[in-house]
């Protein structure tokens, strides 16, 4: 077992619902994220799992300040209230200005936050060649690689909001080779700071079950007659700290490993 510490909460989804024309979408959802402690800086990787069509795209947005729930609330670090900007939202198309450069897309988020044009600079400058694409800087969205792009959005994302980053789908449609090298980046980004908090939303249960810490499951109750219940919540959390099925990289070939997957999978078929 790991040596670590829970710390504060980080992020907190209280009592959130949303209805859509009188239907219930989301139902009194309710889910934390703490800060870990260990030796080591490391930052959290959530896990955010379920069927098509069942709400996580509304909850999604919602953690991202994007849409407001018909009650409850999502606050941050300190108890401040979301709102659009404090969390970054890494999109599936990873969208840049296609007529500005890499360093120049870059440069326009971090001045967003930082109000000395040269101290922006200096930042992207670093995050570049954290990411080892410093030699791409002049180069344009369209001359780089699927990959390239993505980090190129995730320090966008960085740059411009503070701890908080939201993926969508980033093991969508990729090899094997890509989805080892995106698992390693999302970790990458986790580590820059024990405060960094990632929610990868996603229908790859193997893969983000590797990357995360903990993981949510949103699902629908059935009623004795097995009829779904409209509304969709978090109906299963798992800490694999505990579990001690996280932060070794080998940890993904083990038996205990392959059983949690089974059991999360198992899971996933009644919902």
């Amino acid at each position: 077992m790991s040596n670590h510490t829970y710390g504060p909460v980080l992020l907190k989804i209280d009592h959130v619902s949303m209805e859509y024309g009188g239907r219930p979408i989301l139902k009194d959802v309710c889910a934390e994220i703490q800060e870990i402690k260990r030796d080591a800086s490391r930052g959290q990787v959530v896990g955010f799992l379920g069927p098509s069509g069942i709400g996580k795209t509304q909850l999604f947005r919602i953690v991202a300040g994007l849409n407001k729930p018909t009650s409850g609330q999502v606050v941050l670090d300190g108890g401040i209230p979301v709102h659009p900007g404090l969390v970054g939202v890494v999109a599936q198309d990873y969208p840049l200005f296609s007529h500005r450069t890499v360093f120049s897309n870059l440069c326009l988020a971090a001045c967003r936050k930082e109000k000395n044009t040269k101290a922006a600079e200096e930042k992207v400058k670093g995050y570049l060649n954290e990411f080892d694409l410093l030699e791409k800087s002049n180069l344009y969205p369209v001359q780089l690689s699927g990959g390239q792009r993505q980090r190129c959005a995730i320090i966008q994302q960085i740059l411009c909001s503070d701890h908080f980053l939201l993926m969508d789908e980033p093991f969508s449609g990729l090899d094997l080779l890509m989805l080892e090298k995106t698992s390693c980046l999302i970790q990458k980004v986790a580590n820059l700071d024990e405060k960094n908090t990632i929610i990868v939303v996603s229908h790859d249960i193997t893969t983000t079950a590797g990357v995360a810490d903990h993981i949510w499951l949103m699902g629908r109750d059935r009623d004795a007659q097995g009829n779904i219940i409209p509304g969709a919540h978090i109906v299963e959390t798992y800490d694999l700290v505990e579990r001690d099925l996280c932060w070794h990289p080998e940890i993904i070939t083990t038996p205990p490993f392959m059983a949690f997957v089974a059991e999360v999978k198992n899971r996933f078929r009644t919902l």
